[in-house]
Formats: C-alpha cells, structure tokens, sequence
C-alpha cells in the first residue's frame, strides 16, 4: 500500500526508495516536476496568459503526472518480479563481457610498448 501510495504522490522517491534508482528515478523526476508546474502553470492562466484557469495546460500536467506515476509503478513491479523469482534484475544489471571480446586496456597497452 506504501508503495502505490508513494508512486502516485512523489513517483521518484518511490523508485529511489523500492526500485532502482540508477535506471529510471531522473527521468520520472523530469515527468513528475514539468507536471507540477504544468500544473500551477496552468492555475496562474498558462501560455496565453488568461485571466482564467489553462485548463488544457492543468491537463497536460496531470497527463505528465499520470506517465511518471505509471512509469514508476513499472518499474517498482519490474524490480520486484525479479526479486520473487531470485534473480538478477534485468533493469539494473551490469552487462558482463562474452569470453572473445578482448580487454581495451590490453588493445592501449600493446600499442604503447
């Protein structure tokens, strides 16, 4: 419940806090930001400068809302999945080198010498 609550309010701390970080907490931060101001934006008459409330730009900042609070219940999930089933989370994985690719800094040394 902590967890759905905390993706809808503040959807990068939700993924700082159960998901990964380093994989997608920046960019759900820029959905989540650029809809708050969208937003309050939008109360204060938005581009055009009404002296009523930008309803289509209130809307487009819950839209943004909506994708970063989908988008950390993604990759919450994600995390999560990878845990139940004991493995490595393919989000956060490091990529390890196959046995016939050679080490770069061998390649840097060679033409030194």
């Amino acid at each position: 419940m902590q967890r759905t609550t905390l993706s809808v309010l503040i959807p990068p701390l939700a993924v700082c806090r159960y998901g990964c970080a380093g994989c997608c907490a920046a960019p759900i931060g820029v959905f989540w930001l650029a809809g708050i101001v969208s937003i309050v934006y939008g109360y204060f008459g938005g581009p055009a400068s009404l002296e009523t409330v930008s309803w289509p730009t209130v809307f487009l900042g819950i839209g943004l809302w909506a994708i970063a609070t989908v988008w950390a219940r993604m990759a919450i999930r994600g995390v999560k999945d990878d845990e139940c089933q004991r493995k490595r989370s393919t989000v956060c994985r490091m990529v390890s080198p196959g046995e016939d690719q050679s080490d770069p800094m061998d390649d840097i040394k060679k033409f030194s010498n």
